[in-house]
């Protein structure tokens, strides 16, 4: 069985934002984002592997066998575009996308340009479904 590769690490966060964020705007969303997932999460903010910022944690276990640990909520402030991890996935879950406002969707997260671009109440209450969903199935643990 394979090992995951994105686990928490000791890194401090504030100093990751200030070097890996490649321009003013992202540092700036980054630590509004922080704000607002600590907020929601109720969770501290802790790096998980080298580029993402997680808020609580999940252990999931698959069918196939496969299981770890993952962050409750996370984004990365990457070159091209903010990655968010707030979103399900799930069918019933969709409608929570309409009017965000500008974003590309991934396969297990959602890219936005600047936090500007989307609706922050709409992230919010994404946000919230997705921590409440997980935290049912899963059950959620501390950072």
């Amino acid at each position: 069985m394979a090992k995951n590769k994105t686990t928490t690490t000791n890194k401090n966060v504030l100093y990751f934002i200030q070097e890996f964020a490649d321009t003013d705007q992202k540092r700036k969303d980054s630590l509004e984002l922080l704000k607002l997932f600590r907020k929601i999460s109720g969770f501290e903010p802790k790096m998980w592997g080298p580029s993402i910022i997680g808020f609580g944690s999940y252990h999931y276990k698959y069918k196939s066998g496969h299981e770890g640990d993952a962050p409750l909520v996370s984004f990365s402030p990457r070159k091209t575009a903010i990655s968010l991890y707030v979103f399900t996935g799930l069918e019933s879950h969709k409608h929570l996308l309409e009017d965000l406002g500008k974003f590309k969707m991934g396969k297990a997260c959602i890219y936005v340009k600047k936090l500007s671009d989307i609706d922050l109440q709409k992230l919010e209450t994404l946000t919230w479904k997705t921590i409440n969903y997980l935290q049912t199935k899963y059950g959620a643990t501390g950072n």
